[in-house]
């Protein structure tokens, strides 16, 4: 669960901007090194990510990812349990873009479903993880990491339909 401190300030804050009003701007090529080094990092199935990541850094994930407070957090809530249930991954970041001390990220991961997701036992299906990525780098270190992950879509991949047949796809227009 997000920490009802962070939730009540950016729901109560009268301005636009609360996270990044003293974003610095000269950051921007370093920022977007850091993010870019440990994507790599991810990609080659790195364990150091303590190289990347600050002491108190917290993961926000989506809702079915959950919040991760600690780089140990992350690795055991996440990033680990993803390798388990997800291998021959290959990761593409479609865009990257930066803005002083914050960088964001869309793509994907292909991977094999080759063990236990969400209580869905392994299929050996190639899937397509979506996700989108918001990281704020200080002092050379990912502080933070806003994370959403298209499950509904991977969840569909895996014969699971979380919107039981009345998802809005149902009125797009054929082309």
């Amino acid at each position: 669960m997000h920490s009802n401190s962070i939730i009540n300030t950016i729901m109560t804050t009268k301005h636009h901007g609360y996270l990044t009003e003293n974003n610095d701007l000269s950051k921007t090529d370093n920022s977007l090194r850091r993010v870019a080094a440990m994507t790599d990092a991810l990609g080659k199935n790195s364990n150091n990510m303590q190289d990347y990541f600050s002491d108190d850094f917290t993961w926000f994930g989506n809702f079915g990812c959950g919040t991760k407070k600690g780089l140990n957090a992350f690795r055991e809530g996440w990033q680990l349990r993803l390798r388990a249930a997800f291998t021959e991954r290959t990761y593409c970041d479609e865009a990257r873009v930066a803005q002083g001390e914050w960088v964001s990220a869309f793509g994907f991961i292909e991977a094999t479903h080759s063990g236990e997701f969400m209580g869905i036992p392994p299929t050996g299906k190639r899937v397509i993880i979506k996700y989108m990525d918001f990281w704020h780098v200080k002092e050379d270190r990912i502080h933070n990491n806003w994370v959403n992950v298209d499950f509904p879509y991977l969840l569909h991949q895996l014969g699971v339909d979380v919107f039981n047949g009345e998802g809005w796809e149902k009125y797009d227009l054929d082309e």
